[in-house]
């Protein structure tokens, strides 16, 4: 969206303040304490509104009059958590308000006996067989209800999530679309739309209204659909419009960049965050994923205990302390926090995945594969899953079915070399090799992460006797690790730096392979043969004086000069 319309639609910021306490309220009123949440960390980013200008309380009808004494005494009982009590109180009333919170005590009721019998019966990798038991009764009543258009968008909302609930997604979708123009500010229903959309042609097809909260909806979607560049520009635009000081956007923007492993800046907005919002426990499990990538222990122990001190059976809590003995390489009990952090929400996407990932270390694969499964049953969109399956498989060596895998987390991140790179091994281990050029090629064409695509690229033509291309391939291989400053911490260097000295060797230019060779000398593993390499060089210099050719210019096997190798000065490699 350009900024001239976003601004226009953020013009009255006084206005959209009024809209989120109005909202909070009727949340809270009904028990949906995220959505309120979620409201009231927006308002507190606008400045206060004074005294005259606060929006007036809702209308209130005789209906409301009516259920007032049931309501209050059903809400004292919610607020404890006693649902069926809520539920038993409230049935018979008639306002709308009464009875959302007569459903929604009776499915949050069905909901907590479900993890309480989770709980006690299953393993953690148990396939969970538990039902809500309240769920299709729920449907029924409330279909009968949406049929004679009596819902209102509270309740339209808890219709679809029985819906989804119950696997009837296409459903879900459409009533989620509903409740949503029904009561464009209640984020809880576009949080649980967001969740089924699979790709931007399903998000473009839905008829959403035109509010400024789909502003915030559109730039999670496509954090959530890789589409980081669109995010954050979106945020950048909210940003600009007048929500500089909210700490949601901080938090996303920081995801965002996590999502495109850009680790330093999503460092520094979690370190940003914390400052302004030191008790805050949302969104630090993927800061501690941050932190376990870089090795930083002594931050991740602190993050960890800080975390414990402010409450220790937060879900969030759990996958940090998970990390944090990953990261100590104790397996057994990073698992253990895992699998707590999952007790407390089965619906976990992170603990899920990371829990497969200590199972691999643990070289448990049958765990790992479960674990990854129920990642993909929380979320089809977490590419790590797929990928960790791919992985476990390739240690399975059961090639088709990595290719699966890899080729779905490629889908869903086109972008990242480590997919593309883990593409063209399993092409390469099926022999379909055109295939697996391609993959390394564009591996290194979008960024290559782990500078291991060129490498592999060249090995294989080296092995398919593609003698011109795998020079080509070592020295732009080379010519990238040297401009990374990388010169010896990386091994395979002295692997390019061989094969290209015995190239030109081959090739007549003695120059260009004494300069590989000497460099060759650099490296234990490849320092006899560059000496090996010198030696050869200078008996044929002896025997007979060869005119050189057009400096850095390969000859091809049939001696006709190719410019298909760059020039490599090697000189300026100090290593």
């Amino acid at each position: 969206m350009k900024m001239a319309a976003l601004c226009s639609e953020f013009g009255d910021l006084a206005q959209i303040k009024k809209q989120l306490i109005s909202v909070i309220s009727l949340c809270k009123e009904r028990g949906l304490l995220h959505s309120a949440k979620w409201a009231s960390e927006l308002a507190f980013a606008l400045d206060p509104l004074p005294k005259d200008n606060l929006p007036p309380e809702p209308a209130f009808t005789e209906e409301d009059a009516q259920d007032l004494d049931a309501l209050t005494l059903a809400k004292s009982y919610f607020d404890l958590k006693e649902y069926d009590r809520a539920a038993y109180f409230l049935k018979g009333c008639c306002s709308q308000k009464a009875y959302f919170l007569y459903m929604y005590s009776r499915y949050l009721s069905g909901e907590k006996k479900k993890d309480d019998e989770t709980v006690d019966s299953l393993g953690p990798l148990e396939k969970g067989q538990v039902r809500n038991e309240a769920l299709r009764e729920l449907r029924v009543e409330l279909s009968k209800k949406h049929n004679a258009r009596e819902l209102d968008g509270f309740t339209l909302y808890l219709y679809g999530v029985v819906l989804r609930k119950l696997d009837l997604l296409k459903e879900a979708v459409e009533v989620f679309v509903e409740a949503i123009q029904a009561l464009p500010l209640h984020w809880g229903a576009w949080l649980e739309l967001s969740n089924l959309i699979t790709n931007i042609e399903m998000l473009k097809s839905l008829s959403l209204p035109d509010c400024w909260i789909k502003d915030f909806f559109m730039a999670h979607m496509y954090t959530e659909l890789q589409m980081i560049k669109e995010a954050l520009q979106k945020y950048q635009n909210l940003i600009e419009a007048g929500f500089s000081k909210s700490t949601y956007i901080i938090s996303q923007i920081a995801v965002a960049y996590h999502n495109i492993r850009d680790i330093d800046q999503a460092l520094a907005l979690f370190n940003e965050l914390r400052e302004h919002d030191p008790y805050r426990i949302d969104n630090m499990d993927t800061f501690s994923n941050l932190l376990y990538v870089k090795s930083m222990k002594p931050e991740l122990s602190y993050l960890a205990h800080n975390l414990v001190e402010i409450d220790k059976y937060r879900v969030e809590t759990c996958c940090v302390i998970g990390n944090y003995y990953s990261l100590r390489s104790q397996h057994e009990k990073a698992a253990l926090y895992f699998q707590r952090a999952l007790k407390l929400n089965p619906r976990c996407l992170g603990a899920w995945t990371l829990m497969g990932h200590e199972y691999m270390e643990m070289k448990n694969t049958s765990a790992a594969i479960q674990a990854y499964r129920h990642a993909i049953e929380v979320n089809k969109r977490d590419y790590r899953a797929w990928y960790g399956l791919g992985q476990t498989y390739e240690i399975l060596k059961m090639p088709f079915y990595c290719l699966y895998y890899y080729r779905k987390a490629h889908q869903l991140r086109p972008n990242d070399s480590r997919m593309l790179v883990a593409l063209g091994e399993s092409y390469e281990k099926l022999s379909q090799q055109v295939e697996a050029k391609k993959c390394y090629w564009r591996a290194y064409s979008v960024g290559d992460v782990e500078k291991m695509a060129l490498l592999k690229l060249a090995k294989l033509h080296e092995q398919l006797n593609e003698s011109d291309d795998a020079a080509q391939c070592y020295m732009l291989y080379i010519q990238d690790i040297f401009s990374c400053g990388e010169q010896l911490e990386h091994a395979e260097v002295s692997t390019a730096l061989r094969y290209l000295g015995q190239y030109y060797f081959k090739n007549k230019l003695y120059d260009e392979a004494s300069l590989c060779a000497q460099r060759c000398c650099d490296y234990n593993d490849a320092r006899e043969e560059g000496k090996a390499l010198l030696r050869q060089i200078s008996q044929v210099r002896d025997q007979v004086e060869t005119p050189s050719a057009d400096l850095f210019t390969p000859l091809s096997n049939n001696n006709t000069p190719v410019r298909r190798v760059s020039p490599l000065n090697l000189i300026s490699f100090t290593p």
